[in-house]
């Protein structure tokens, strides 16, 4: 009897890069081909893994599995507050960073900043991150 050791190779041939000689192996991807009967796969091709119906622990909130969504970017919250105040004409009070309060209108608004329309002065416009927080002129604010 032959003994096992003597079909392995004694000395395997050194290799540049550990992956150099790797073949690829690409799933598909499209949901529809499935093949959802588990019968015998032929010689050299895989089987489809069977889905797992339990994999929450039997809470069944999402029907889609997998991650969750993320939130979006942008919940409009802040686009729909200017534009209320642009409507009406609201007179306001934006409380920069340093301190300094601006009185005025808001006129129109972008993502970086607003441009307020003062009787007092000059029109300004303002970088959002400059302001520290903004209130309706009539409102009691405390500081």
């Amino acid at each position: 009897m032959k003994d096992a050791t003597d079909s392995i190779p004694t000395e395997r041939p050194q290799e540049r890069d550990g992956f150099a000689n790797r073949k690829l192996i690409r799933p598909f991807l499209n949901r529809n081909d499935h093949n959802h009967n588990h019968s015998a796969a032929p010689m050299g091709e895989r089987r489809e893994r069977p889905e797992r119906g339990d994999r929450n622990g039997g809470r069944n909130d999402r029907s889609g599995g997998g991650r969750k969504p993320n939130p979006p970017d942008q919940t409009n919250a802040e686009n729909f507050y200017y534009q209320k105040q642009m409507q009406s004409r609201t007179p306001m009070v934006l409380v920069l960073r340093d301190g300094e309060e601006v009185h005025g209108v808001i006129e129109w608004y972008d993502r970086a900043c607003l441009k307020v329309n003062r009787s007092s002065g000059p029109n300004l416009m303002i970088y959002k991150p400059a302001i520290k927080y903004m209130y309706k002129e009539g409102e009691n604010i405390r500081k």
